[in-house]
């Protein structure tokens, strides 16, 4: 799946609309393997972008949890961590 895509469930505050419509581009972008539509292309790629955030609003206001939200600057930092980890330049 495209690491850019984050998860949007269970935050506080809660995903933003500009976070869903993100989250529903690279979806499409993944899906037609477009990054740029071409002109021909442009209103069919719209049309899903905007079905796929009317999709993953849909979804999230549909989800249920019982576990406390999480906090995005922890979770932030957490990534950060990993990915230093991740990423790290080992001596040669």
């Amino acid at each position: 799946m495209c690491r850019n895509i984050r998860t949007l469930h269970n935050f506080a505050p809660p995903a933003t609309e500009d976070e869903i419509r993100a989250s529903a581009i690279q979806f499409v972008r993944k899906l037609s393997g477009f990054t740029h539509p071409s002109k021909s292309n442009e209103e069919a790629f719209e049309r899903a972008v905007d079905r796929a955030t009317d999709a993953a609003r849909e979804l999230l206001a549909g989800l249920v949890t019982h576990a406390p939200p999480r906090d995005r600057h922890v979770e932030a930092a957490k990534a950060r961590e990993r990915a230093k980890v991740r990423f790290a330049v080992t001596g040669r």
